[in-house]
């Protein structure tokens, strides 16, 4: 039987949804550095990284597949 961080690192969808999770916290520190945002953009950026954490948490509770 393999031990929850192999799984997780062989669990495909485990590994997408992190990817997206880094690319939409990275995607909002670069635009924050770059320049001003407007509070609906910074709103707009915020929601989609905490969705991606969502989405992340989900499948994590559903399947396990958890790093330590």
């Amino acid at each position: 039987m393999c031990s929850p961080s192999t799984y997780a690192i062989s669990c495909p969808e485990h590994a997408r949804l992190e990817s997206e999770f880094r690319e939409s916290r990275d995607r909002m520190r670069n635009l924050l550095r770059l320049r001003q945002l407007t509070g609906f953009e910074e709103r707009a950026l915020a929601d989609q990284v905490a969705m991606t954490i969502a989405r992340l948490k989900e499948h994590i509770a559903a399947h396990g597949c958890e790093r330590p």
